[in-house]
């Protein structure tokens, strides 16, 4: 058994995992491209699979009018694709602005109270997110918790409409994904050695001037890594913009679950994740070629 270890546990770490991508990712994303290029049909399923095997061998009959219904109505998909990589863009933003101090501020603390932290970071995975969300729309109501309070305090006369706005949308964002941000800047930013930052205001450089030229390039991989974390799901998420946003903010993760649950078309709706999931490779391959180009 040990000799078989020896000989082929490298093997097992590499493969073990290809496999399991393989099997739970890549297998799922060909069945998305095999249904997107199907034929809608009112059956069980509610399309005709392009890629068949039967009784009279292995047939592939794709279509690609589903694409081109996409490209037809462009405009109807259109601002919801916009508006998901624009509350993506923002949402991933204010969770780095926030998330920067914070992870900064972990990073610094003794070793006793980092571990408190950190615990104290990733409680909220301990509650499902949609209870979360009802809970802040408990805070965000007309009549919620934050209005009455401005009220009693005289703040404001009549509520503030926060529900159903792009601030409802940013705030779930930033509560379901900031942990996701927190936790690649640390691990960047706990392993700065401190004797550079002291040698550096040793020689007067200022606190901007050492965060600028020392701290934020050398946290650029937990920056990049963060944001991918954040940005990648938070442009087809669906249950946050449907309990707190209204008909203005559609994005393309409503418009995938209105073509395969109210249409019943889902060749329609696995074009249209398809075109999602291109989006989403973009900041991949830009994060790759930024990682090519520090190495370098």
């Amino acid at each position: 058994m040990h000799s078989f270890l020896q000989k082929f546990g490298r093997l097992l770490v590499i493969w073990l995992p290809l496999g399991w991508l393989c099997i739970f990712f890549m297998l799922p994303l060909v069945e998305m491209v095999n249904v997107s290029m199907s034929e809608a049909r009112r059956a069980v399923p509610p399309y005709n699979p392009a890629f068949q095997i039967s009784e009279d061998g292995i047939s592939f009959q794709p279509v690609v009018d589903n694409y081109l219904l996409i490209y037809e109505y462009w405009e109807d998909y259109l601002w919801p694709a916009v508006n998901s990589v624009r509350l993506a863009f923002f949402s991933t933003l204010y969770c780095l602005l926030f998330a920067y101090p914070m992870a900064w501020w972990i990073a610094r603390s003794n070793k006793s109270l980092q571990h408190i932290l950190l615990v104290l970071i990733l409680m909220p995975f301990w509650t499902s997110s949609l209870l979360r969300m009802y809970a802040l729309i408990g805070l965000l109501n007309p009549n919620g918790v934050i209005n009455d309070f401005l009220i009693w305090a005289g703040i404001t006369v009549t509520p503030i409409q926060m529900m159903q706005t792009d601030f409802s949308i940013y705030s779930g964002m930033i509560l379901t994904y900031l942990p996701l941000m927190i936790l690649p800047l640390y691990a960047s930013l706990v392993r700065l050695d401190n004797s550079v930052l002291e040698a550096a205001a040793d020689l007067g450089a200022k606190n901007w001037d050492i965060f600028r030229t020392i701290i934020l390039p050398l946290s650029m991989p937990g920056v990049i890594a963060g944001c991918l974390l954040v940005f990648i799901p938070a442009v087809g998420e669906f249950v946050i913009p449907a309990l707190l946003g209204g008909p203005e903010q559609l994005m393309l993760g409503k418009v995938i679950w209105t073509e395969f649950f109210r249409n019943r078309d889902w060749p329609v709706a696995a074009a249209i994740a398809i075109i999602l999931v291109s989006i989403i490779i973009i900041p991949i391959v830009y994060a790759r070629y930024q990682d090519k180009e520090s190495i370098s």
